[in-house]
């Protein structure tokens, strides 16, 4: 699915009548919707990005969740004092937070009162990261299992999104700023290394890091599959395949991706005009860089700048 920035919310009912759930039939979502907790608000967020506000009322209940596809990051706001993870010796408490994988298993008693906050969000749009941030690939790492972690910059950052609106094309897009900061925390602190299988091919780290470096640094250029396979010293055909091993994507949607995220910090901290910011990014005008812009985010460049430096 091609999410824009600019998704709308989704309506509730809808959503739970089974014809826009998100993520699908084994999704959180469902699973809370069949246990009867309330969904507040939901809404996409574009880069396969959801958030949802959830209550939920009950004496006792057991809810499961099995391999749901998406990870979770779940926020409590209120209440959960008396809810537990099966076989995990710790209850919830407000700003305690849990982070659930997507091929995670997991049984919890549910009891009381709570109001909570989820992220959903993709295993590959997770560890995409990795490499700008950690300098790991991306198929080394996945999402940790973790039930009732405190983390405080985590926590106020979904407490704040739970203020924020989530309506119009302008919130939409300062909500997934915060969801993205929010991610790149998570994969600081809540990753692990995989270790249930072997990883083969790709790039030897160093050529990984030269080649990297050598598209940041030429973004501005107009640069060639045979001029990158030069940089790694390999032919075209080989180099292809490795890197894409070792990125997550081929080198042509890496570099796309490195045009877009160089023009939205451009669009945030500067007042650049958008003929420069191309100019700066490696677009060959500023219609075409509002075309590739609006193609992968929904909006154009300057409704972006607006939104962002309005914040």
């Amino acid at each position: 699915m091609s999410l824009s920035l600019c998704a709308p919310p989704v309506d509730r009912a809808a959503a739970l009548a089974g014809g826009d759930l998100p993520f699908g039939l084994q999704s959180v979502c469902r699973t809370l919707a069949d246990a009867n907790a309330t969904l507040e608000r939901f809404a996409w967020l574009g880069d396969h990005l959801a958030i949802a506000e959830w209550t939920r009322i009950t004496d006792e209940s057991e809810t499961v969740y099995e391999q749901p596809g998406h990870h979770t990051l779940s926020c409590y706001l209120d209440g959960g004092y008396r809810t537990e993870r099966q076989r995990v010796p710790r209850y919830g408490a407000p700003s305690l937070l849990c982070a659930l994988p997507g091929d995670h298993e997991s049984r919890w008693w549910v009891r009381g009162e709570m109001h909570f906050i989820h992220l959903y969000f993709l295993p590959e749009h997770f560890t995409q990261r990795a490499i700008r941030e950690l300098d790991r690939e991306p198929r080394e790492l996945k999402l940790a299992d973790r039930t009732y972690f405190e983390d405080a910059r985590v926590a106020a950052l979904l407490r704040s999104l739970a203020l924020d609106g989530w309506d119009d094309a302008d919130e939409r897009l300062r909500v997934n700023e915060t969801a993205h900061e929010v991610l790149s925390l998570l994969l600081r602190g809540q990753s692990t290394t995989r270790t249930d299988t072997s990883f083969r091919g790709g790039l030897a780290p160093a050529v990984r890091r030269r080649v990297r470096d050598y598209i940041d640094t030429y973004l501005t250029q107009p640069l060639t599959l045979g001029e990158l396979a030069e940089v790694a010293a390999l032919s075209e055909y080989h180099f292809s395949r490795m890197f894409r091993l070792s990125f997550g994507r081929a080198p042509h949607a890496w570099v796309a991706e490195q045009r877009l995220a160089r023009a939205r910090e451009l669009l945030r901290t500067t007042s650049l005009p958008l003929a420069q910011i191309a100019a700066d990014c490696g677009y060959a005008n500023a219609g075409h860089f509002s075309h590739r812009f609006r193609d992968a985010h929904g909006t154009t460049p300057n409704t972006y700048r607006r939104a962002m430096q309005g914040r």
